[in-house]
């Protein structure tokens, strides 16, 4: 089975791949013009939609490699029989730890505590304002979207004695919250939704202006999420803090970002564990390779 790759991708489960060509540039221009012989993608932030797959009439597969799959165009590949798999469950907890990384290094000022060391402006006084933070333990976390990710994040929460709610398309609990009223209530809020027509700026100005003074926002989900010009906004104005490893336009970042201290910027590093990583290639070739067998691949979104 004839592959189109946008990489070579980590791991020794990739080698049991036989017939993979790397794109030389982005979709759809990389496929090089109409391929008949391709029947397989294995794909990374790739826009698949219908002008690529005209260009692949034999395709069987878009392989996508990670989770979240809104570069792709499921419908349009259901439309044309092509399978849609992505790489869930294998990186739960590295995108769950990296939540909970930007949760302490936001709440206790860790990058701006550590750039003040590196710059010789530690004066040794242990009341220095600049360096007063937030406590984590006691405060309240809204977690938004309660799946996998979430309710990992939700035990790491728990742990640090953090109170847990959550907001989600099912009642589950006596933690769960209108939205609105999460909003409100959390000291933290982190988001865990996949990027829908549905989650769109689900966080508009209207729901950021809900956030308690002082409040962080937590998002390793997608960029788009919130709205970033009012997100922006808010930081700006010092009244709310954020941890950010996802944004509307990556891999641009907006610049008003990059000077305040009431933001921890990453970039888009959810699951960059070489562990996670090598498992996501093993999902992903298992996709590939049941597909290749005439077999319903095991991911099929």
């Amino acid at each position: 089975m004839k592959i189109l790759a946008s990489r070579r991708f980590p791991g020794p489960a990739w080698d049991e791949l036989t017939d993979v060509q790397y794109l030389e540039a982005p979709l759809p221009d990389g496929a090089g013009g109409r391929r008949d012989d391709v029947e397989a993608l294995a794909v990374v932030g790739e826009r698949i939609d219908d002008e690529t797959l005209d260009l692949l009439p034999n395709l069987k597969i878009v392989a996508n490699y990670g989770v979240g799959y809104d570069s792709v165009d499921v419908e349009a590949c259901a439309r044309r029989g092509v399978a849609v798999t992505n790489t869930p469950g294998v990186l739960t907890a590295a995108t769950a730890d990296l939540a909970f990384a930007l949760v302490l290094a936001v709440r206790r000022r860790i990058v701006t505590v550590d750039r003040a060391v590196r710059e010789g402006r530690w004066s040794g006084a242990w009341a220095d304002s600049d360096f007063l933070g937030r406590d984590v333990s006691g405060s309240t976390l809204g977690i938004v979207g309660f799946g996998r990710i979430g309710r990992a994040v939700a035990q790491r929460a728990a742990a640090f004695g953090m109170r847990v709610l959550h907001n989600s398309r099912r009642r589950d609990g006596d933690s769960w919250r209108e939205l609105d009223a999460l909003l409100r209530e959390a000291d933290v809020i982190s988001l865990h939704v996949p990027l829908t027509s549905e989650t769109h700026r689900l966080l508009d100005a209207g729901r950021l202006a809900l956030l308690r003074d002082g409040a962080c926002l937590v998002n390793t989900a997608r960029g788009q999420i919130v709205d970033e010009d009012a997100l922006v906004r808010e930081l700006a104005s010092g009244r709310i803090q954020a941890g950010l490893d996802v944004f509307a336009h990556e891999p641009e970042v907006p610049r008003e970002l990059l000077g305040l201290s009431n933001v921890v910027l990453t970039p888009h590093i959810g699951s960059a564990t070489a562990e996670t990583r090598e498992a996501m290639t093993k999902v992903l070739v298992h996709n590939l390779l049941a597909v290749e067998r005439g077999e319903q691949p095991p991911n099929r979104v």
